[in-house]
């Protein structure tokens, strides 16, 4: 019983282990951006970027149909553009990054939807938004791993300065590096994962996966890297036991793994060990010295 419930749909059937192995790659690369998110006070930022991705992806769609490479490049070109467009409007007006990204995103919404209409029937416009991880291909897996593997090398070469650029920026300026350009890296970096997750989840899920972990991680974890190595592992096990409940439950994938996500997210407000309901509640302000 115990094998047919949690090893058997894995073992089982090929399109269980394709997800399986996606949605490992996805955390590992995904929950790392999360974390620099959040830190950076970019989550309404990143949430603009992933629904920046429609368009492109839609175009892509529309020129290809439901092709991968054309789709992802698409995807990847969009969120760029908007990116350096939300950039460079905050910079020579007054006008805020974060609201230029609001503006994006409702934009970039309703214009890929547009766009899909034209061609695509209500069965495509629900692939791109929502995702269907079950139907993960090698060739899936391997923008995902090949996405994860350059995350991950992105990161560990631009991490200090990142790092110091996320809580102290003004030491970068003062040792006359361009905090800049490393903020439109990690920009790159960022839309790639959204990429990679769309395929996988869905422009309106891809950022639940990315979020959701590295929020529950924050209560339990106060560095960036004990931060990420939380997060990674809740990412993935919010994953495999939404792919095992959408299989036996007949759910659909991407919004039971999101759901599960958010339950880690619940029980770390409610039970963790930094800044939770309960660490507030035995440790209360007015008797901390």
């Amino acid at each position: 019983m115990l094998y047919d419930t949690l090893i058997g749909p894995f073992a089982d059937f090929g399109f269980m282990r394709r997800a399986l192995v996606a949605s490992l790659a996805l955390s590992v690369g995904g929950a790392s951006i999360g974390v620099f998110l959040i830190l950076r006070r970019m989550t309404l930022m990143g949430d603009a970027l992933s629904h920046a991705l429609l368009p492109g992806a839609a175009l892509g769609f529309l020129l290809g149909g439901l092709s991968l490479p054309a789709m992802s490049l698409g995807g990847f070109v969009a969120g760029v553009a908007t990116a350096l467009a939300s950039g460079a409007i905050a910079r020579f007006t007054r006008m805020r990054e974060d609201a230029s990204f609001g503006a994006a995103y409702l934009t970039s919404l309703a214009l890929g939807v547009m766009i899909v209409s034209l061609r695509g029937s209500a069965v495509d416009l629900m692939n791109i938004l929502f995702g269907t991880i079950l139907a993960v291909d090698n060739t899936a897996l391997y923008l995902v791993a090949a996405t994860t593997t350059l995350t991950l090398v992105g990161l560990a070469a631009i991490y200090r300065p990142l790092v110091v650029e996320c809580f102290n920026p003004g030491v970068l300026a003062a040792m006359g590096v361009r905090g800049a350009f490393y903020h439109h890296l990690f920009l790159g970096l960022a839309v790639l994962n959204m990429v990679a997750a769309f395929q996988a989840l869905g422009t309106l899920m891809a950022l639940g996966l990315m979020l959701l972990p590295a929020v529950a991680a924050s209560f339990w974890a106060r560095e960036v890297w004990s931060m990420t190595a939380v997060a990674a592992p809740m990412a993935f096990l919010s994953a495999t036991i939404g792919l095992l409940v959408s299989f036996h439950a007949g759910l659909p994938s991407g919004p039971v793994i999101v759901l599960v996500a958010s339950v880690f997210f619940l029980g770390s407000l409610l039970l963790g060990s930094h800044a939770s309901i309960r660490a507030r509640l035995s440790h209360p302000v007015h008797l901390r010295g």
